[in-house]
């Protein structure tokens, strides 16, 4: 099984969709079996590097809202989060750029360090109150995920590496009519939209899995279906000689 995730480094649901997506899969028989590849997306391709501006600062700007409207959507967006274990730093977060964040996961992808460098931006923004379009932070971080540091910083100052890798998924996500993340394709036949409870992530799996692996059926070709000449775990019952 196949689950290519579209998500953006700044995007609060895409941190608990991953978070639980894994958690269903840690629920899940065939987990081995599944293989999660992250998709890049930027929720605003356009957006300024980071400015000093914070998170409810931004948000209320962006949406039409007051500042304390937005303290208390992100507050609840807390409580969400931490109800998974994640812990979400407003109050220091830093609003920037994801780009190069995601030139650097598609870097890592090929290095086979894909999945602990998405973890790890995602740790950097939401948790630590790191600003993850600083070049210098990037590469920390890719060390942090087992590269090295100066191949990591070479490949960021050099603009138009991967960057092509990037654009080639933003536009498959156009293609597809993706307009918000996350979002969750599995075996390029089945969408999940959005942070889905824990649930509905766990029946998916197990939905798909049943509907892409049938159990076999067969047809009777016994003379008489009725006989009773077999084992079972009831009984072992020799049929009369007529039979």
């Amino acid at each position: 099984m196949k689950i290519e995730v579209w998500s953006d480094f700044v995007c609060p649901f895409c941190y608990i969709g991953k978070r639980r997506l894994e958690m269903a899969l840690d629920q899940f028989p065939h987990k081995n079996e599944v293989d999660v590849e992250f998709k890049s997306f930027e929720l605003d391709s356009n957006a300024p590097l980071y400015s000093g501006q914070n998170i409810h600062e931004v948000l209320a700007s962006k949406y039409g809202m007051s500042i304390e409207e937005a303290k208390k959507n992100n507050e609840r967006l807390g409580q969400q989060a931490g109800s998974i274990g994640l812990s979400f730093n407003f109050e220091e977060m830093k609003p920037t750029n994801t780009f190069d964040a995601h030139r650097l996961a598609k870097w890592a992808k090929v290095q086979e360090k894909e999945k602990a460098v998405t973890e790890n931006l995602l740790l950097a923004y939401f948790t630590d109150s790191k600003n993850i379009s600083d070049l210098e932070v990037l590469a920390d971080i890719a060390e942090a995920s087992g590269l090295d540091r100066e191949n990591a910083l070479d490949v960021l100052k050099d603009k138009t590496a991967y960057a092509n890798d990037v654009r080639v998924d933003e536009g498959i996500a156009q293609q597809y009519g993706v307009s918000g993340v996350p979002y969750f394709i599995v075996n390029q036949k089945y969408a999940i939209s959005g942070a889905q409870p824990l649930n509905t992530f766990v029946g998916a799996l197990q939905k798909v899995w049943e509907e892409e692996n049938p159990k076999p059926t067969f047809k009777n070709l016994s003379l008489d279906s009725t006989s009773d000449a077999f084992c079972s775990d009831d009984s072992c019952v020799v049929p009369p000689k007529d039979q």
